[in-house]
């Protein structure tokens, strides 16, 4: 089949299987036109709750199935690609967080959604990238414990200074191996075009940015924005994005590294696969794991909206 007679198959099946299919915007752009929604992970968890839906389609890695199956116990919930996991979410377990707390007792955990159910279970609060500092301002806790990204947690620290802040060495190898020569250089290629930036970048890159917020923020920043140039701090994919959804405008990948491997290994054949129940995998938790989980979520919603 063609791209285009595949798209098509995909959404005759979806409607016949009674499934909604949520891409994360580092998804490619075949996978993107045929999924019901695209946006940020939490985002699409949302969404997907939201839906009338009886089962859910995840392109995207296993934590944010994970979090759709939280929050949605009662529907079927597939990762496309079974083998599509995040090397931030998975490089901390439950009982090295646990020791870490036993450390600095009092401190509340603050994980970013970008963290295994397991590790959520154990936290006080979760966030995401476009939450963390209102979070964190918010929450009545002042020593915080933030994992696992010690980009983010750098970020929200500088911007949260009344607070007391615990950060640990992981983070997203993607956004970090951009180095600040790199941002340099391609703002002197592109002296006329904002910069904007995922705050999972080193904050050497970050310091050069005219806008720093999530992939969401990222993109409604240059669609909204009256300049005509960007470069873009996050994963490449959204260059593609952008370009397609403005073509007036002219979009630059800060680098040609920033692409994600565990993103990109989810294709168009896979969703395909997924709904004849050829491929992909089913989200199965326990009732006491969603349980646990889904609490710093709620605290979420509580502190931040």
């Amino acid at each position: 089949m063609t791209v285009r007679q595949l798209q098509d198959e995909i959404v005759r099946l979806k409607k016949q299987k009674d499934a909604c299919i949520l891409a994360h915007s580092y998804m490619t752009e075949d996978i993107c036109e045929v999924a019901d929604f695209t946006g940020d992970s939490y985002a699409l968890a949302v969404k997907a709750k939201n839906t009338p839906n009886r089962n859910v389609i995840m392109c995207g890695v296993r934590f944010m199935a994970e979090t759709v199956k939280m929050l949605s116990p009662e529907k079927r919930v597939y990762l496309a690609n079974p083998a599509a996991g995040c090397p931030m979410a998975e490089q901390m377990d439950r009982a090295l967080i646990e020791q870490v707390k036993a450390q600095y007792p009092g401190y509340a955990v603050v994980a970013y959604i970008n963290t295994t159910a397991e590790l959520k279970a154990i936290a006080d609060v979760c966030v995401t990238s476009s939450s963390a500092v209102r979070i964190c301002r918010a929450i009545p806790q002042r020593d915080i414990l933030f994992i696992p990204d010690i980009n983010l947690g750098t970020y929200v620290k500088e911007q949260v200074p009344e607070k007391n802040f615990k950060l640990l060495s992981g983070g997203c190898p993607t956004h970090a191996k951009i180095s600040e020569s790199q941002a340099v250089a391609a703002r002197k290629a592109h002296p006329g075009a904002l910069f904007l930036v995922h705050p999972e970048c080193r904050p050497e890159v970050v310091k050069h940015a005219d806008y720093v917020g999530s992939t969401t923020g990222i993109m409604d920043f240059a669609a909204q924005s009256d300049a005509e140039e960007f470069i873009i701090g996050t994963e490449s994919s959204i260059v593609q994005h952008l370009q397609f959804a403005h073509p007036e405008k002219r979009f630059y990948a800060l680098s040609e590294d920033l692409v994600c491997n565990n993103m990109r290994a989810t294709t168009l054949p896979d969703v395909y696969n997924c709904l004849t129940g050829r491929g992909g995998t089913e989200m199965i938790m326990s009732d006491e794991l969603i349980r646990s989980a889904v609490g710093c979520i709620e605290k979420m919603m509580e502190y931040g909206g």
